[in-house]
């Protein structure tokens, strides 16, 4: 098989990165990492080098070009069979749920950007905010109760899934800006920052020289 190569944004913002970035960690795939800086003279050509949306991430595997974190899981789950339940049922809601994140909850993604290496960041739960807050919640307990009990592991539905991927931006954001949410989702969020492959991202990020103003919120 041809190598696969991964292009990125800054760890510390680029949360659409992070979530193809982890799910290929989980699967255990090879691949090689590029990040390229974002909001600097340079990024544009850069990025508009490798990708055709001219955003990240990317996923260069041969003369392929993969150009969106859902579909770059998509692909990876596909060279590996991992990545998605077994069960349909799971496996339908699993991707009911990834596809939620990928195209709603539109005030959390513009009122709390992700900020990996931020804490104790503070802002006013408009009343958008705070719905996308009590979804995401719900999501959470649901996938918990009716499958991930059950799984044999603390993810949404038990093993690592794309969900988990899809869902790892909004742990670091909810601890950034300190949401406040249920005890079981609490749960899910410590399992979350505890996992080794997020650490690996945030010590990245903890080193990176780089600042982007407009996401310094709060």
């Amino acid at each position: 098989m041809a190598p696969l190569t991964l292009v990125i944004g800054n760890k510390n913002y680029s949360s659409w990165s992070l979530r193809a970035w982890l799910l290929m960690k989980h699967v255990g795939v090879a691949f090689d990492e590029i990040v390229i800086a974002l909001d600097t003279a340079g990024s544009h050509d850069e990025i508009d080098r490798c990708s055709p949306s001219g955003r990240l991430p990317v996923l260069l595997h041969g003369e392929l070009r993969v150009w969106d974190s859902l579909a770059i899981c998509e692909y990876v789950a596909e060279l590996t069979g991992k990545g998605w339940p077994q069960a349909r049922e799971a496996r339908a809601v699993a991707r009911s749920v990834s596809a939620e994140m990928h195209s709603g909850f539109t005030n959390l993604r513009t009122l709390w950007p992700m900020n990996a290496r931020a804490r104790n960041r503070r802002t006013a739960v408009m009343p958008g905010l705070e719905a996308d807050i009590e979804r995401i919640d719900e999501i959470w307990n649901d996938c918990r109760r009716r499958f991930g009990a059950g799984g044999g592991g603390p993810w949404l539905f038990g093993q690592y899934t794309v969900a988990d991927a899809m869902y790892a931006p909004v742990v670091l954001r909810f601890k950034t800006y300190g949401a406040r949410i249920s005890e079981a989702a609490r749960w899910y969020m410590a399992s979350v920052l505890e996992d080794g492959a997020l650490q690996e991202w945030l010590q990245a990020a903890i080193q990176e020289p780089w600042t982007i103003a407009v996401d310094e919120v709060g």
